[in-house]
């Protein structure tokens, strides 16, 4: 399942990329339960706006597995297509500019412009570029010890015509970002996701719901995502997976990550979160 989900990213890549999109919007997946078609098809027209009518192709051939899938209800199938959507159309530089651009097409009468300034690691900035670039740069960055440490506050202005010029430009810049570093970072963080998902609905289905409710805990951009993205990923490497490997033997999982999610702060050391998931893994049995 995740090699067909890696072989649907890089075929919607190219088609992206070298323009090969006939830029029809995907019908809704057959067999979708009425439900979950409005969220479904709102999801589509975000990502048609957020990258193109290959990349919303690409959201409904993942929501396509879940599709009759046992154990999956009208309410968990329509999470998963609402908070997959989310996920997929994570905020970075460029979708910034393309919603501060937005604001101009408004309704007559609404304010002549607005500057909104953003904080971003300097990582993510360069991580926006194709990897081809970005990779160098991010590697001489880090053997100086810049990548982690360095801010940059960046202006999204729509009060000048210089401003809306420069959002062009960086608005523009989509046609490049499924060839980023943060968008293989993204492709793989969404493949695992639904792969934790399908574990669970065959190892501990009642853990699902919490599974996919994961997804909640990674936003935003700068620290916030980056603190969310380390906690998920200590949560799910620490509970669901060695659960589901059958080497933590956690009858109620739900619990458990429930536990941990509480315990977790805006730490970069994580400390509160490792010492609560090392509590929970020492009251059951570890199977080494």
């Amino acid at each position: 399942m995740a090699d067909r989900g890696f072989l649907s990213s890089v075929r919607y890549l190219l088609a992206d990329f070298i323009g090969d999109d006939d830029d029809e919007p995907p019908f809704l997946p057959e067999g979708l339960p009425e439900p979950v078609m409005a969220v479904a098809s709102e999801a589509i027209h975000l990502l048609i706006d957020y990258q193109g009518p290959s990349y919303a192709r690409l959201y409904v051939d993942r929501l396509r597995r879940f599709i009759g899938k046992r154990g999956v209800d009208e309410a968990m199938l329509g999470e998963i297509a609402r908070l997959m959507a989310v996920r997929m159309s994570y905020q970075d530089p460029i979708r910034i500019a393309q919603l501060k651009l937005a604001e101009l097409h408004g309704p007559p009468g609404a304010s002549a412009g607005s500057v909104e300034v953003k904080k971003f690691r300097l990582e993510e900035l360069i991580g926006a570029l194709p990897a081809a670039i970005a990779e160098y740069i991010l590697d001489a960055l880090d053997w100086a010890g810049w990548t982690r440490r360095m801010r940059v506050s960046i202006r999204f202005s729509t009060k000048s015509r210089f401003g809306i010029r420069r959002l062009k430009m960086e608005a523009g810049l989509r046609r490049w970002r499924l060839l980023s570093v943060r968008y293989a970072r993204e492709r793989v963080w969404v493949e695992r996701w639904l792969h934790m998902i399908d574990r669970s609905l065959t190892k501990q289905p009642q853990a699902a719901p919490t599974i996919i409710q994961t997804a909640t805990m990674i936003e935003g951009y700068g620290d916030v995502y980056r603190q969310g993205m380390a906690d998920w990923n200590a949560i799910i490497d620490g509970l669901a997976k060695p659960t589901f490997d059958g080497v933590l033997a956690l009858s109620d999982l739900a619990g458990a990550i429930a536990e941990a999610r509480a315990a977790a702060l805006p730490d970069p050391r994580q400390a509160a979160l490792k010492r609560k998931i090392a509590e929970i893994r020492a009251r059951v049995s570890v199977n080494v």
